[in-house]
């Protein structure tokens, strides 16, 4: 079986993600079942959740997102080694949820992370974070992260020369 290096790269990236554990609200819990014998999320090869961000490739942004929080997370999304990728898991994450239009409130991760899969629901069950899973894994091995990572660095390049002039 001769297979191009790329998708033997592609194969490792998609079958060995590891999670960071990041839980903000009630979304985490769903996440946490997502772990148990029943998903077994193990099968993908992401049964490690790492503590540190440096160890891990995968953001499951999984709650309410406050404007203080806001930071501590793009820092810990700084801190991961590429590649990485993001999931916003649950309404509250993708666009404020109830809270939307909250002083507090961040509506939506995706103003300061580039999101490659959304999750809905309020909250949403392990099984569609299981779906969500697979979709990433499918972009993956077609390489359509890397497309939309180039735009959201593209932005960012942008962005960070704007507030330095």
């Amino acid at each position: 079986m001769v297979v191009p290096f790329q998708g033997l790269v592609d194969w490792a990236r998609k079958n060995s993600m590891w999670p960071v554990t990041f839980g903000l609200a009630c979304c985490a819990i769903e996440y946490m079942a997502i772990q148990n014998s029943r998903f077994d999320l193990s099968r993908f090869g992401m049964e490690i959740n790492r503590a540190s961000p440096r160890q891990a490739d995968i953001m499951i942004v999984s709650g309410t997102v406050t404007v203080k929080m806001a930071h501590a997370i793009r820092r810990i999304y700084d801190q991961m080694a590429d590649p990485k990728y993001v999931i916003s898991m649950g309404v509250c994450a993708t666009a404020g949820g109830p809270y939307q239009g909250s002083y507090s409130t961040v509506p939506g991760v995706d103003n300061f992370l580039p999101v490659d899969v959304y999750v809905a629901g309020c909250p949403p069950r392990p099984d569609a974070l299981l779906y969500a899973i697979m979709q990433l894994q499918k972009k993956i091995t077609e390489r359509e992260i890397d497309e939309g990572h180039a735009r959201w660095r593209a932005w960012e390049r942008n962005y960070i020369q704007s507030r330095r002039a």
